[in-house]
């Protein structure tokens, strides 16, 4: 008598749960403020309570998820004071990086910052939202390092971080598009050692990407947590 065995689905690794619920966000497929449930994301994933409780703990220190004590997970949902705040921090970081990377760059790291415009571009263009987000932040990233501040840089880490998730959750198209032909911009100035030209298109671009957020302050609307994210 042959005994056929049957093949279960293996389970899913904490980290495929959290990128999952991380493109879910950055796709705007579960919107600002919604709850994740832990009774429906068990169900999603076909995972134990313990899982899910140490994927929302991962998510929550990448501030995508707000965890509130008797209440649950929630989607982060940065209020429009915040946002204005970041964006303020950045201007203020970003054309200090931009006057004292003009004094270091070198046609090699020119070369290497734009051929990440590139990168950004044709993700964008074959519609990777998050590799665009991405990409943006690591340009500005890459410039602070070229100015050689360790603590502007570290900073700024921080503030492209919280950045990329408020255009995530609130970002239009423009908010994308137009990075890349400003970084090109950005760097042509830097090309002929244009400083202040330079630190002004920073700060206009900056200004650019917070115009075309879509921040508003109120409760979410329900969603269906299971559909959305359904092995």
């Amino acid at each position: 008598m042959t005994v056929q065995l049957t093949h279960l689905p293996r389970p899913l690794a904490d980290s495929a749960i959290v990128e999952r619920v991380f493109a879910a966000v950055m796709e705007h497929k579960l919107p600002p403020g919604a709850k994740l449930a832990e009774n429906a994301l068990c169900e999603a994933f076909e995972a134990s309570r313990a899982q899910i409780r140490r994927v929302l703990v991962v998510l929550a220190g990448r501030g995508v998820v707000t965890l509130h004590p008797n209440r649950g997970a929630y989607v982060s949902s940065p209020s429009a004071t915040e946002a204005r705040e970041v964006f303020e921090a950045r201007r203020s970081i970003e054309r200090s990086v931009v006057l004292s990377a003009a004094n270091r760059i070198d046609v090699r790291a020119l070369d290497e910052l734009r051929a990440n415009s590139r990168a950004g571009a044709a993700a964008e263009a074959r519609g990777d939202r998050r590799e665009s987000i991405r990409l943006s932040g690591q340009f500005h990233i890459r410039l602070a390092e070229i100015a050689g501040n360790s603590v502007l840089t570290k900073y700024l880490e921080e503030l492209v971080a919280r950045t990329s998730l408020i255009i995530g959750l609130y970002g239009s198209s423009r908010a994308r598009t137009c990075s890349e032909a400003e970084h090109d911009t950005l760097l042509d100035a830097l090309a002929v050692d244009d400083k202040l030209r330079a630190a002004d298109l920073m700060e206009e671009h900056l200004h650019h990407i917070e115009e075309a957020l879509d921040v508003r302050d109120g409760p979410a609307e329900p969603v269906d947590i299971r559909q959305i994210l359904q092995t």
